[in-house]
């Protein structure tokens, strides 16, 4: 059993490798400027935000919830980093544990209502979505908040590294989000509630702590994310990051998370980032316009949820 399961994720991983390296390939004989070095320095330090959101984002989806809140909460809790530095003058490292306590904050009041009150996380999160938005546009007044040079040490890259703070930050993200998924017991509840929640209730196990703690874990990733996010720009910005929550599904569902519960992969959707972020930049080296590579991009999306479909269908088949 155990090696059938390592054979399948050794074949998704090495697709989803293929399906990356297919792209860089087709980018790179399409525009001469896509295979250099700078090129992949600069997806690398723009994707920490994404990539964090997209950490989180798994694990709720793992045990068959939805968090479209993230751009919001990812925006709020920027919010607070930059009132802090900016309104009330405090230093980088007095803020950053406030900006991700605020993201943490939301991540468990979405978490609290969507299982306690056994209302749909869709519908939950929704709320949120508005709820932390207007919060940001509160905190900041509606206007952009520039935090200068104090904050930028964390978005530029180290000196002879080429690599920002921020993704290393992010790669210890997905490592540390891919073992508490995989090595823990608390991995393993997850996945078991999202196969079969009443399942693991019969067996004795309260669900509502596990459930709730990927929300607030979410929230956490959002709160880091919001400080890198802000790190890239240096500015606590209340129209940050919207639509950021598409994406984030984007790269889970490409990586083979699925939107039903009880399974996904951290690793699997950083590669899902990477794609896209591939992608996009590709597209925009190319000459591609922005209506077209949202359209481009949408069909990707869209053929990875018939392929996660049609992967269940068969992996159901194969059981019967």
């Amino acid at each position: 059993m155990k090696n059938t399961v390592a054979y399948r994720s050794l074949i998704q991983y090495a697709g989803l490798l293929g399906v990356l390296a297919f792209l860089i390939v087709v980018f790179a004989l399409s525009s001469e400027n896509f295979l250099q070095t700078r090129t992949f320095i600069s997806i690398a330090n723009q994707i920490p935000d994404l990539t964090l959101v997209a950490v989180g984002m798994t694990l709720v989806l793992v045990v068959g919830g939805i968090d479209l809140s993230v751009g919001s909460i990812l925006a709020f809790s920027s919010a607070v980093l930059g009132a802090l530095m900016v309104d009330w003058q405090w230093s980088l490292w007095a803020s950053i544990p406030f900006c991700i306590l605020a993201g943490a904050a939301c991540g468990l009041f979405n978490g609290c209502v969507s299982v306690l009150a056994r209302i749909p996380s869709f519908i939950v999160t929704l709320g949120m979505l508005e709820i932390a938005r207007g919060g940001t546009k509160l905190v900041t007044h509606s206007q952009t908040k520039y935090i200068g040079s104090a904050v930028e040490s964390i978005g530029q890259p180290i000196a002879g590294l080429s690599l920002s703070p921020a993704f290393l930050m992010a790669i210890a993200a997905v490592v540390g989000g891919q073992l508490l998924l995989t090595r823990t017991v608390f991995g393993r509840y997850c996945v078991a509630i999202g196969t079969n929640e009443e399942a693991v209730r019969m067996s004795g196990v309260r669900p509502a702590p596990y459930a709730i703690g990927v929300f607030v874990i979410s929230g956490v990733m959002c709160g880091m994310a919001g400080l890198t996010y802000a790190s890239r720009l240096s500015t606590a910005d209340p129209n940050a990051a919207i639509g950021i929550e598409l994406s984030a599904i984007a790269a889970c569902v490409i990586g083979g998370t699925s939107l039903m519960g009880g399974r996904g992969n951290v690793i699997n959707s950083f590669l899902g980032v990477l794609i896209i972020a591939v992608l996009q930049t590709g597209l925009a080296q190319i000459g591609v316009s922005d209506p077209m590579k949202q359209i481009i991009t949408g069909s990707v999306i869209v053929v990875a949820v018939l392929l996660d479909a049609l992967r269940s269908r068969w992996g159901n088949s194969a059981a019967g």
